[in-house]
């Protein structure tokens, strides 16, 4: 598990800095030119979209795989449970409804209605419901979420609401700067920390409620916390870059095969795949075609919707075999 660890974190860091400095060709000519410009250009623009790209990841691998713990699930993450969807919704009416403008303000109305999804999911499906209940109650939020997105945009005072906020709610870390990049990840970081600590019941979780109440843990407070810390950190991101699909699928579902299934064992990798995930794909949309600007969320809804489906199916025949 450590050499794991270990492996994963060199190749976190080996994607940040080639996420940070590619391409080069641009910096070197900047800094044979002008010193000064060359180093706005890395820490004003590249920089936050860096750590936003590496933060986001992480979160949504992170959650994605407490979630998933919590639900019993392998299906369960941030965009399947509508956490992403309520998000946006909630930036979008704190936006363009409430006047809440601001970063700190934009990250409270998402963490509102990432909190108002998951908690709808819950009802619906219960914390613990197999595959078909919980997918059928994720994608009922997650549609009755966008729908009312697409609403609040179109009835919106602003006629160019919705061409104001399709890179944003596709996911995008274009023209962030370092200012939405603490009110980002700092409220996501303090969410994933305390998400961390709470490895170990979620690993017993698997065991059963009882045997996780019988170790002294609560497992409706700790359902409680999971929802709530998820709502923080999904919302605070989302706020900033929009909603990035299936990261925080494909990231747990790798990180449970290195921890042989413990999914309390699995926040740690999960967050550290999710970080190299989202790098590597927005460094694709950076390398793209010149002129045409792809949201990542595309990319990772190109990449993983396949895996969503292959899960589904595998799942299906275990239940059939």
């Amino acid at each position: 598990m450590k050499g794991w660890i270990f492996l994963l974190a060199a190749m976190l860091l080996t994607a940040a800095l080639a996420h940070l400095l590619i391409p080069v060709g641009p910096i070197f000519e900047l800094h044979r030119a002008s010193p000064e410009t060359a180093s706005l250009l890395l820490s004003q623009i590249r920089l936050p979209r860096t750590l936003l790209a590496l933060g986001y990841g992480g979160v949504l691998g992170m959650t994605g795989a407490a979630l998933q713990a919590m639900f019993g699930n392998p299906l369960a993450s941030p965009d399947i449970t509508g956490s992403s969807s309520g998000a946006a919704l909630g930036a979008v009416f704190g936006s363009y409804w409430l006047g809440m403008t601001g970063p700190l303000a934009l990250a409270f109305s998402g963490a509102l209605g990432a909190l108002a999804a998951l908690g709808l999911v819950v009802g619906l499906a219960g914390r613990r419901s197999d595959a078909s209940v919980l997918l059928l109650a994720g994608v009922a939020v997650s549609l009755l979420a966008g729908a009312a997105t697409s609403l609040l945009l179109a009835l919106a005072p602003s006629p160019f609401a919705f061409y104001d906020s399709f890179d944003w709610l596709m996911g995008s870390f274009v023209d962030r700067s370092l200012p939405q990049a603490a009110v980002a990840l700092v409220p996501a970081a303090a969410s994933c920390a305390l998400l961390a600590a709470r490895a170990r019941p979620l690993d017993l979780l698997a065991l059963g409620e009882e045997v996780t109440a019988s170790l002294g843990y609560d497992p409706r407070r700790l359902a409680i916390h999971v929802i709530v810390l998820t709502s923080i950190a999904v919302g605070a991101c989302v706020s900033v870059c929009g909603a990035i699909g299936f990261v925080g699928l494909i990231a747990p579902y790798v990180a449970r095969r290195i921890t042989r299934g413990h999914p309390g064992q699995a926040l740690l990798p999960a967050a550290i795949i999710g970080g190299i995930l989202l790098l590597l794909a927005d460094l694709a949309v950076r390398l793209g075609p010149p002129g045409r600007i792809v949201p990542v969320g595309i990319v990772t809804t190109v990449l993983g919707a396949p895996l969503f489906i292959w899960i589904v199916v595998t799942m299906q025949r275990r239940v059939t075999s």
